[in-house]
């Protein structure tokens, strides 16, 4: 019998990564490729989401011909996405309006605020589980049909945007939606994704009538909502397209629920914490949406077909790889691998606290004027206590997440399945660990947002029959236990929130 597999289409903010994984949920085949961040003005971000679909396609081929597999080998094709980057697209001609405008681009704070003086807050925070924020795709999408060149639509007529994108002929979406669109040609995005517009109502599970008339965005451009693991797939993909084959693409999952789900955290209690660009930490909390009253999000944490959704609490850190990544800018360090040797080389950070607050601050304290900050330098301080500080900022943010989930739901993180690139890093899981007082469970498969996607579509196709099969695939790699004091550890959690205080609002209108 010819061998089997699903493949998973990871698209990130920095790159897009295809996995081809067996039935055991170990991966067999791996391609990356890096994409272009593009940065038209200060605090913009943006993405060419044709150059998202041609890398898409290179790294299917490159991981199918590395491995000597051919297409027709996959049962089924899984999608997981960087979520909240939205985009505006042609339906006829399949062209993007405009880049695509990615989740950490801030154009839209003062739209927020406007909404935060109108008193809408409550309203949209009680319908969609979110705190209004520049992060989210609503504002973005009302950016786009405002200020997108109708030119770039490549029509004879430069028809105003608005008119067409109510006639249905331009279309938005999430990355998932415009990965979907190339592959089979239909417009439909997942429970997950839907759930991070600001657009959607989590209690009701359907589009909003009227949050879309408050951002402008007609219904008919929006796509039709599918559970993640979906039994009637999302379409095929075109055997008279790249892949030369016709796929069933039968899963899709913003890629923070993917993780969620790969790291088979499908009981309610269960957290995981994926340390990227950003962190985000997510408890399931069962058929139950937990209101916050803590800055942190309610979101979709998954559905399966004809099951009830599961929803979680979700904490969303902006910035902790990407402050890695700041540190290798500024030449502290020349890579990533380099901080666990420099933060062993001190005993302490000299009482050094960096507050990574690139892009303002995401939960629990959801300050968009909050910007980087470095207290406590001396004529002594070194670059490996800058370097330690900056993986201490990692750990005090998780810390200030799990304790507004604990406030808000009653259960206590006693265990943090963690994955992502940081978590390689031996010295920031120890210390995760002594800082969190709770042990950090690190699986052998760490590319858990891939596989979660590839289970939710192997899982849709009868790849594998039910979710015990995937707990059987779930290994663990190493575990860390707490080794700090819990006083020593609570006074370093109160310092840094000294030097956070110190961030707030620091950007301020005409400020200098």
């Amino acid at each position: 019998m010819t061998q089997t597999y699903v493949g998973a289409i990871d698209q990130g903010t920095t790159g897009t990564r295809f996995m081809l994984f067996d039935h055991g949920g170990q991966v067999v085949a791996s391609a990356y490729e890096k994409h272009e961040q593009i940065y038209p003005e200060p605090g913009w971000v943006e993405h060419d989401p044709l150059e998202i679909w041609e890398k898409t396609q290179q790294v299917v081929g490159a991981a199918l011909d590395d491995a000597g597999i051919d297409a027709e080998q996959l049962e089924a094709l899984g999608i997981t996405n960087q979520r909240e980057t939205t985009l505006l697209w042609d339906r006829d001609s399949g062209k993007p309006v405009h880049n695509a405008i990615v989740w950490q681009d801030r154009r839209t704070t003062d739209r927020i605020e406007r909404l935060e003086d109108e008193g809408k807050v409550e309203e949209i925070r009680s319908k969609t589980g979110l705190e209004p924020d520049a992060y989210f795709s609503a504002t973005k999408a009302e950016w786009l049909l405002d200020n997108a060149d109708p030119i770039k639509t490549q029509r004879a007529r430069p028809a105003d945007l608005r008119d067409r994108a109510e006639d249905g002929e331009v279309l938005f979406g999430t990355v998932d939606s415009w990965l979907v669109y190339n592959l089979t040609g239909e417009h439909i995005t997942d429970v997950t994704n839907a759930s991070r517009t600001m657009l959607f109502d989590i209690h009701e599970m359907e589009w909003d009538d009227d949050l879309c008339a408050e951002f402008g965005v007609p219904r008919a451009m929006l796509p039709e909502v599918r559970p993640s693991s979906d039994d009637e797939t999302y379409g095929s993909t075109d055997p008279d397209g790249f892949l030369g084959a016709e796929i069933p693409v039968a899963g899709a999952f913003g890629d923070q629920q993917a993780a969620l789900f790969g790291q088979t955290c499908f009981d309610e209690g269960d957290a995981k914490n994926t340390y990227g660009t950003g962190s985000f930490f997510l408890l399931n909390t069962g058929e139950e949406a937990v209101e916050s009253s803590h800055g942190l999000l309610t979101t979709v944490g998954f559905q399966r077909s004809g099951e009830p959704v599961q929803y979680a609490l979700e904490g969303a850190i902006f910035i902790t790889g990407a402050a890695i990544e700041w540190l290798v800018d500024m030449e502290f360090i020349d890579d990533a691998a380099e901080t666990e040797s420099m933060a062993r080389s001190v005993d302490s950070t000299d009482g050094v606290y960096v507050v990574p607050a690139f892009t303002g601050l995401g939960a629990p304290h959801w300050n968009q004027r909050a910007r980087g900050t470095v207290v406590g330098l001396t004529r002594g301080t070194r670059k490996e206590h800058v370097v330690r500080a900056t993986l201490e900022s990692i750990a005090y943010q998780t810390r200030d997440v799990a304790e507004a989930m604990e406030a808000d739901s009653g259960i206590e993180v006693e265990s943090l399945r963690v994955d992502g690139g940081a978590v390689k890093n031996n010295f920031l899981c120890q210390l995760q660990a002594d800082i969190l007082g709770a042990d950090i469970v690190r699986p052998v498969v760490d590319e858990t947002t891939a596989l979660g996607s590839a289970y939710a579509a192997g899982l849709a196709v009868g790849y594998w029959e039910t979710v015990d099969e995937l707990r059987d695939n779930w290994q663990v790699d190493r575990e860390f236990e707490t080794e700090m004091g819990s006083e020593e550890a609570d006074r370093k959690h109160d310092r840094w929130q000294d030097a956070v205080e110190r961030s707030l609002d620091w950007a301020r209108e005409g400020g200098g």
